[in-house]
C-alpha cells in the first residue's frame, strides 16, 4: 500500500510533522513496515479545496486528517484496505 503525506508549507502549518510521527508509530505498532510504503510529497494541491487537515493520499485517493482524526483514519482507510 502506498501512503503519501503532504509536507508542503500549508500542511506543515496544519500539523504534518505530528501526523507523520503518529502514522509511523501506528505502522510499527501494527507490524506493517513491509506492507506500507510511507513517503512525503511537497504540496499535493489540495489546499484550495477547503481542507482543514493535512492531506494524506492512500493508493491515489486524497484524504484530510488531523491529530484528532488520525487514529480513526488509520483504522478505516489503512487497516481495512489491507
Amino acid at each position: 500500500m502506498d501512503l503519501t503525506l503532504c509536507v508542503g508549507s500549508s500542511c506543515h502549518l496544519k500539523g504534518s510533522p505530528a501526523i507523520i510521527e503518529r502514522i509511523t508509530a501506528l505502522i510499527v505498532e501494527h507490524h506493517l513496515e513491509d506492507k506500507i510504503n510511507l513517503s512525503g510529497s511537497f504540496c499535493m494541491e489540495q489546499c484550495t479545496k477547503g481542507s482543514s487537515g493535512v492531506c494524506v493520499q492512500v493508493n491515489g485517493v486524497h484524504h484530510s486528517v488531523t491529530a484528532a482524526t488520525i487514529d480513526d483514519f488509520f483504522r478505516q482507510e489503512v487497516l481495512n484496505a489491507l
